[in-house]
């Protein structure tokens, strides 16, 4: 069960769009609005590897 939840914290962040539907702030020359989706990219890495971690775990 725990490891769903860990799986649904991406799901759920690049879902709910107007979380993130603003320029403001700019990091590097990208609005907010491109990098927050860039960044989900190494985390949703990082959490589908602590799912499958707890998942051989048990």
């Amino acid at each position: 069960m725990k490891k769903a939840l860990l799986l649904l914290l991406p799901f759920a962040g690049l879902l709910w769009v107007p979380l993130y539907n603003h320029s403001n702030p700019v990091l590097f020359g990208f609005p907010f609005f491109y990098w927050y989706q860039f960044a989900w990219v190494p985390v949703t890495s990082v959490l589908i590897w602590a799912a499958w971690k707890t998942e051989r775990q048990s």
